[in-house]
C-alpha cells in the first residue's frame, strides 16, 4: 500500500500557526499544549508545527542552533567527504580546536593542518572559544604559506560554531580559499585533525600537565608544534617530518620542471 504523501504547506500558514503558538502560549500549561490546540485549526502535525515553532525561535535567538538558511549555508559548504590525501602542499587544510584543564580554567588550543604532509601550519591558544580565537590561527596559516586565490585550497572542518561563523567564512572566501564542512556528529569527517589533536593530547597535555596557566600551555605547544614540523617522524609519510616531506616535494617538483 502506498503512504500517501504528506501535505504542502504555503509559508503563509506556516507563519500563521506559529504565530497562533506564540499569541496564545500563556493561555495553556505548556507550549506543547498550545500547539496541539491549533493543529486542529490548521490541519497538520503536532509534531510538524512544533518544528516551524522551534524554527522560528532560532531565527528569533529565542533557541540556539543554526537557523534554516544557515542549515542551507552549511549543506552547501559539504566538500571533503573524508578523503584527507592531497596531491601537493596547500591543497587541502583542515582545522579543529580542544579545550585544555587548567587551574586557572579551561583554555583552547586551535590548529590548521595542511594534509599534504601533516605539517601544522597555524595554531593559536586562547581563554575563550570565540570565533575570533580560530580565525587568529587561519590568520597564522595564510600568513606563513600565502597560499595563491584560485589554487583550489579547500579548508575542512566540523561544523563548529566557530567554524561556521559568517566571520570565518567570509575571510576564507576572500582569501581564495574553498571552504567545507563535516556532518554533525561524525568524528571521520574531521578524523585527519582530529588524528593530530590525539598526538598533542597524548604527548603534550598528558605528558606535561597538570596545567597552571595559559601561557604555560602555549609554550609547550608552541615548542611541541616546531618540533612536530621538523623532528617528529610521521608512519603514514614515510617515517619523516612533515617539512622533510614537503621539501622532497617541492625538490622533486623542480627537477622535473627543469627536465621539461
Amino acid at each position: 500500500m502506498t503512504k500517501p504523501a504528506s501535505p504542502k504547506y504555503t509559508p503563509e500558514v506556516r507563519d500563521r500557526a506559529v504565530r497562533m503558538v506564540f499569541e496564545h502560549e500563556g493561555e495553556h500549561a505548556s507550549q506543547w499544549a498550545a500547539i496541539s490546540s491549533i493543529v486542529a485549526k490548521i490541519g497538520c502535525n503536532p509534531e510538524t508545527l512544533r518544528n516551524w515553532v522551534r524554527q522560528a525561535e532560532r531565527k528569533q535567538g529565542k533557541r540556539p542552533g543554526p537557523t534554516t538558511d544557515e542549515q542551507e549555508r552549511i549543506k552547501a559548504l559539504e566538500r571533503v567527504n573524508r578523503k584527507f590525501q592531497a596531491p601537493r602542499p596547500n591543497a587541502l587544510w583542515v582545522a579543529d580546536f580542544r579545550y585544555v584543564a587548567t587551574w586557572q580554567g579551561f583554555v583552547y588550543v586551535a590548529f590548521v593542518i595542511d594534509t599534504f604532509a601533516r605539517r601544522i601550519v597555524g595554531w593559536r591558544v586562547s581563554s575563550t572559544a570565540h570565533a575570533g580565537f580560530v580565525l587568529d590561527a587561519l590568520e597564522q596559516a595564510l600568513h606563513d604559506r600565502r597560499p595563491a586565490k584560485g589554487s583550489g585550497l579547500i579548508h575542512h572542518s566540523d561544523r563548529g560554531a566557530q567554524y561556521v561563523a559568517i566571520r570565518y567564512t567570509e575571510r576564507l572566501t576572500e582569501a581564495g580559499v574553498e571552504p567545507s564542512v563535516g556532518s554533525v556528529g561524525v568524528s571521520y569527517d574531521n578524523a585527519l585533525a582530529e588524528t593530530i589533536n590525539g598526538l598533542y593530547k597524548a604527548e603534550v597535555i598528558r605528558r606535561g600537565g597538570p596545567w597552571r596557566t595559559l601561557e604555560a600551555v602555549e609554550f609547550a605547544t608552541l615548542e611541541w608544534v616546531d618540533w612536530f614540523n621538523h623532528r617528529r617522524l610521521l608512519e603514514p609519510i614515510g617515517n619523516i617530518p612533515p617539512a622533510e616531506a614537503e621539501a622532497r616535494y617541492y625538490a622533486q617538483t623542480e627537477d622535473v620542471a627543469m627536465a621539461a
